[in-house]
């Protein structure tokens, strides 16, 4: 799994699903600490129109870029269904943040042959 942290890690735009504008909370943690690393990061959540400046999407096809990884923080239902949308938008590299990974959503990613990080944070890498 590490080649396949260095391969996202390399990359340069990011969309964090479940961004959030609670400093208490991963998703805004995630946020702060990638955009700190110098990533283009896209927060997407339908509830904010903006995280610190910096604008919300309230889903994945809304982003104005291809985005390169997709970094979930939210329930392993609200993956689930988000994981669908990767698809359709030929977003192939998705990590998992400890807590919205499932054993459904990691099957899905295999199934599709979509590239999956999971049970490791971000922050960490």
């Amino acid at each position: 799994m590490q080649e396949l942290i260095k391969e996202f890690m390399d990359q340069k735009r990011f969309a964090v699903i479940g961004a959030t504008d609670d400093e208490q909370k991963y998703g805004n943690k995630i946020f702060r600490n990638l955009t700190g690393r110098g990533y283009e990061v896209y927060p997407v959540n339908p509830r904010l129109e903006e995280i610190e400046g910096v604008k919300c999407y309230p889903k994945l096809a809304d982003i104005p870029a291809k985005v390169d990884v997709v970094d979930f923080v939210v329930p392993p239902e609200v993956t689930e269904a988000t994981l669908k949308e990767c698809l359709r938008l030929g977003l192939d590299r998705i990590w998992l943040q400890p807590g919205s990974e499932s054993e459904a959503a990691i099957a899905f990613c295999h199934q599709h042959k979509l590239k999956v990080v999971h049970d490791t944070c971000v922050t960490l890498n």
